[in-house]
């Protein structure tokens, strides 16, 4: 077989396994990024970013545990992504900016909503990973434990804490805001 016909082959074959995972795992991510950031835009970005590295990488072999991998990938994107619209600088500066234009069609602003994003912002990414999970896409302690190679006591203990701490910075800035 010529080298030209083994290479389209090849590139077949990788569109086709490239093609299946998406498939099988594009909805993980999806729900996972929109569950992060709460907005179907950045959800949306997070999940062509993922698979657009995917495929820049000319491999769908992503190990043993596709899905936690994805997962990972999804919940450290988002995260990124809701850390960056928090203001870096003093209030003055961003009263000088100019307004962003508004979206062609806003998403509920509801303030519960956007101070449980800012507070999931400030956990660690492992407990965000937990959470989500947990709440968003039903599992429980057990299977997380199997999707992330750790304990069922462990999971139970950091849905625990975390939830003890969402719980604070949610108080806090309730309390704040008043």
């Amino acid at each position: 077989m010529p080298i030209a016909a083994l290479s389209q082959a090849a590139g077949d074959a990788l569109a086709n396994d490239f093609e299946a995972l998406f498939r099988e795992h594009y909805e993980l991510v999806y729900r996972t990024a929109y569950s992060v950031t709460g907005n179907r835009h950045d959800a949306e970005d997070v999940l062509q970013t993922i698979f657009l590295r995917l495929l820049r990488r000319q491999s769908a072999n992503l190990g043993s545990n596709p899905p936690g991998y994805l997962y990972r990938a999804a919940i450290n994107l988002s995260l990124n992504i809701v850390r960056s619209r928090r203001p870096q600088g003093p209030e003055e500066e961003l009263e000088r900016l100019p307004a962003p234009p508004e979206p062609a069609a806003p998403e509920p602003d509801d303030p519960i909503r956007r101070a449980l994003i800012d507070a999931i912002a400030q956990l660690k990414p492992r407990a965000v990973e937990i959470l989500i999970l947990h709440y968003e896409h039903d599992y429980s302690d057990a299977q997380i434990a199997r999707m992330l190679g750790t304990s069922r006591g462990t999971i139970a203990v950091t849905l625990y804490r975390t939830r003890a701490r969402l719980k604070k910075l949610l108080t806090r800035t309730m309390t704040e805001t008043r």
